[in-house]
């Protein structure tokens, strides 16, 4: 038996979630606006294209098995954050329409807005606590796999340690978002060479570690993301990493 997850990266999460280490396989069949998570297992992006994909590995599929991340209790599948991408998909989240109108695009203008809105003046700061040190920042970026995101077929590329099967997690700080240094940090990952990015002198990058706690140092509590879909405010949360923790078909 398969589990086929039809939707976008929320419904695979909660896919996800449901078949954490069982021996049922989950496959994909893309159907969200960015589709992170098959795309990284190497299943088309367009839904036609997939279908036919898919239909090849029917009569003799070979489950593989990769990591989950963990928060807290939830699981996910290719990324987490907190700080400004959290908040990016809090807005996004809340205007559903757009975000299926315009999808990437929109993103953008939510990300310059709520930059400029709400991380501009006086961001949320958070504490770091990761493989033995402390790092103060405005933005953490857990992921467990590469590469972070898309931009229609480009790949965003953040950290450049993690992988499905590697059994850690790559963590990306942004100790510092000013209007100087945060285009810069964007421009090098949209030119898809993370180790650009981790030599930004704005960036605290680990590449491999398996655990780290994230907490609130100014009393407000910061946003938090799963797998693209906003969470809730936090004042402190967990990350972890379950290695083969997930069977998949693509």
């Amino acid at each position: 038996d398969v589990v086929l997850a039809f939707g976008g990266d929320g419904t695979v999460n909660e896919a996800a979630n449901g078949l954490v280490g069982s021996d049922t396989p989950l496959s994909v069949l893309p159907g969200g606006a960015t589709n992170v998570f098959s795309r990284a297992l190497g299943i088309p992006a367009d839904v036609v294209d997939a279908t036919e994909h898919l239909l090849r590995l029917a009569d003799a599929f070979e489950p593989r098995w990769v990591d989950l991340g963990r928060v807290n209790d939830r699981w996910f599948t290719f990324s987490s954050g907190v700080g400004l991408d959290a908040s990016v998909v809090e807005r996004v989240d809340a205007h559903p329409r757009m975000k299926t109108r315009l999808n990437q695009y929109y993103y953008t203008y939510a990300a310059i807005s709520t930059f400029t809105r709400r991380y501009l003046v006086d961001p949320p700061h958070v504490r770091v606590i990761v493989d033995g040190q402390q790092v103060d920042g405005v933005t953490v970026i857990v992921q467990n796999s590469d590469p972070y995101t898309f931009f229609g077929k480009r790949p965003i590329r953040i950290n450049h340690g993690c992988g499905l099967e590697d059994g850690t997690l790559g963590l990306t700080v942004l100790r510092r978002a000013t209007p100087v240094e945060l285009p810069t940090v964007l421009w090098r990952a949209f030119s898809g060479n993370a180790s650009t990015v981790a030599r930004h002198r704005q960036i605290s990058g680990f590449p491999a570690t398996t655990s780290a706690r994230v907490q609130a140092l100014d009393g407000r509590p910061f946003p938090l993301q799963v797998d693209g879909d906003f969470i809730g405010q936090f004042d402190e949360v967990e990350y972890g990493v379950r290695p083969r923790g997930l069977a998949v078909v693509s």
